[in-house]
C-alpha cells in the first residue's frame, strides 16, 4: 500500500501545480451503492477476567493482557454520495477537490474467537463478566446486529485522464488520496462493543465514462475502489483494541456542470 500511496502522492502533486493552466472549471456531484467489504476484525485484549462461561471458560477466568481476539462481520450494500469541484485542462488532465460520504449497514457477526479458540457456543456472560448465565451464547447474541454500521466521511484530492474528450462519450481513469473519518458502531443485540471513529489516509482508484448532454451539462458513471489501513477502536465490553477493515467498492451516476474557462 505505500507504494500505491507514494505513487498517487506524486500524482496529487502534480494535479496541484496545473489549475493555473485551467481551460474549464467544473461542479459535479453524484449518488451510488456502496459495496463495503467484509472485515475480518482482530485485535488483543488488556488483561480481565471472564464472566461464567462454563464449562468452557468458568467465572474469573484469567485473560492475559495481549491475548488475540476477533471475529467476522459481514457488511451490507450501503449508499454514497459526493460532491467535486475540478478544473480540466488541455492535455486530457482533469483534477479535483471531492468530498465523500458513505454509510453501510451489518447483517451480523460471526465466528468470535479467544486466542485462536471459536467461542460461539459459550454463555455470552463469558464477555459480559457476569457471574450469572445470560442463556444465550456468544454466537447467537452476535448474529443480531442491533444498529451496526460504518461510516466514511472524506475529502480526496484527485487526478483523471480522459480519453476522447473532444467525443460525445469520453471514458476517463482517475486516482485520488485524501483523508477519511471512519466511524463504527457494533452493538449487536443491543451489547454496546464498539462504537468510536478514526481518522485515516485514504486513497481511491476510479474508472468511468462521460456523457457530453450539452455545451455545459455532462452526466457521468463510474466505480470507484477506495480503502484505508484497518481502523483501530477500543473495545467498550472489555480491555482491548479491535482492528477493522475498511475497503468499499463505490457504483455511482452523476452530473457535471462546467464553468468554461
Amino acid at each position: 500500500m505505500n507504494f500505491r500511496i507514494a505513487i498517487l502522492a506524486l500524482g496529487v502533486a502534480c494535479a496541484a501545480a496545473l489549475p493555473a493552466s485551467a481551460q474549464e472549471w467544473y461542479v459535479g456531484g453524484s449518488i451510488g451503492y456502496a459495496l463495503q467489504a467484509d472485515s475480518s476484525n482482530t485485535g488483543s485484549t488488556g488483561a480481565f477476567r471472564t464472566g461464567n462461561g462454563a464449562p468452557a471458560l468458568p467465572f474469573g477466568t484469567a485473560i492475559a493482557a495481549g491475548t488475540p481476539y476477533g471475529w467476522e462481520t459481514e457488511f451490507d450494500n450501503g449508499y454514497a454520495v459526493s460532491g467535486e469541484f475540478g478544473a480540466r485542462y488541455g492535455n486530457g488532465l482533469r483534477s479535483g477537490v471531492e468530498l465523500t460520504y458513505t454509510k453501510a449497514d451489518v447483517v451480523t457477526h460471526s465466528g468470535v474467537n479467544v486466542a485462536g479458540t471459536v467461542i460461539d457456543g459459550v454463555d455470552a456472560a463469558v464477555l459480559t463478566g457476569s457471574p450469572t448465565k445470560l442463556g444465550a451464547t456468544v454466537g447467537q447474541v452476535v448474529a443480531t446486529p442491533d444498529g451496526d454500521q460504518i461510516e466514511s466521511t472524506s475529502v480526496f484530492a484527485n487526478l483523471y485522464y480522459d480519453f476522447n474528450r473532444d467525443g460525445v462519450i469520453s471514458p476517463y481513469v482517475g486516482a485520488g488520496l485524501g483523508y477519511s473519518d471512519v466511524s463504527v458502531q457494533y452493538s449487536p443485540s443491543g451489547v454496546g462493543i464498539i462504537d468510536d471513529s478514526e481518522g485515516k489516509v485514504a486513497y481511491q482508484l476510479k474508472a468511468g465514462a462521460t456523457w457530453a448532454v450539452s455545451e455545459r451539462i455532462e452526466l457521468y458513471g463510474e466505480a470507484a475502489y477506495r480503502a484505508t489501513d484497518d481502523v483501530e477502536l477500543d473495545n467498550q465490553l472489555f480491555p482491548g483494541t479491535l482492528n477493522i477493515e475498511n475497503q468499499q467498492t463505490i457504483l455511482s451516476v452523476g452530473a457535471r456542470y462546467k464553468f468554461g474557462a
